[in-house]
């Protein structure tokens, strides 16, 4: 039995309209892409951590089909929220339409055999940058030419309320990995927990405390070929594992 990752699969079976092809050749059939390394590789009892940005959908109804195309897929899957899962309502809401194969962590720790699986979607912080490493792209679904300027300052201060209040999150998840002693620890966050240079961070001692031994996450796209950004620190291991990055290939985990 298996481990895999992989994050921001960006699926849009409900919502068509915002297929990802407009970003590059590279997202052309991306969900075949997938679906296809996926099935070569995984089997129906192992698990598979995803770690946000599951579905384009706004709303819960129009989410059910990427659930539904997810859950046809081999194993266990386990999720996060992502920055654009906007159809992610309550817990209670999500619950109702998940299918058997697919389970959510929002402030809690769900156990699978030997290991325990915990995590928080976080957001930008300015503790660090990754823009040596990104290949920045127009991107045509946010640009709204006439849209009122922004005030830098505000972003900053909301940026920070919204990071503070999913650090809180993320240590109300890792504080439930006390029900389950035994087990290794394994986290999911959406956004980036450290920077490049692996200095401390905010997010990489919180995980150092409770004994996390690995922690995926997605969210940066266009990292440049040949960057291989990320590592190990203090025992703790940090795995980028945005679809895009990994060529649309899980990952082994363990």
């Amino acid at each position: 039995m298996n481990i895999w990752a992989i994050a921001d699969l960006h699926l849009s079976f409900g919502v068509p309209n915002k297929s990802m092809d407009l970003f590059g050749d590279n997202w052309l059939n991306h969900a075949e892409k997938i679906a296809a390394n996926w099935k070569s590789r995984i089997a129906p009892e192992d698990l598979v951590l995803v770690a946000g940005d599951i579905s384009w959908a706004l709303h819960l109804q129009d989410a059910v089909p990427d659930l539904e195309w997810l859950h046809a897929l081999p194993g266990t899957k386990m999720m996060i929220r992502g920055n654009h899962d906007y159809w992610w309502t309550s817990l209670s809401q999500v619950q109702k339409v998940l299918p058997s194969s697919i389970k959510v962590i929002q402030n809690n720790v769900i156990p699978w055999n030997d290991v325990a699986v915990g995590g928080a979607r976080l957001w930008d912080t300015e503790e660090y940058s990754f823009n040596s490493c990104i290949e920045f792209r127009e991107n045509q679904r946010t640009k709204k030419p006439t849209e009122e300027p922004r005030n830098p300052l505000e972003d900053k201060k909301e940026d920070q309320k919204i990071f503070q209040r999913e650090l809180s999150r993320l240590e109300l998840s890792l504080n439930c990995f006390k029900n389950f002693p035994g087990k290794k620890r394994l986290v999911m966050t959406h956004y980036p927990p450290i920077g490049l240079d692996l200095k401390d961070s905010q997010v990489s001692r919180l995980l150092e405390q409770f004994g996390v031994e690995i922690c995926v996450f997605g969210h940066l796209h266009n990292v440049r070929a040949g960057e291989a950004p990320f590592g190990e620190k203090n025992g703790v291991r940090y795995l980028l594992t945005a679809c895009d990055y990994l060529n649309f290939v899980p990952t082994l985990l363990k």
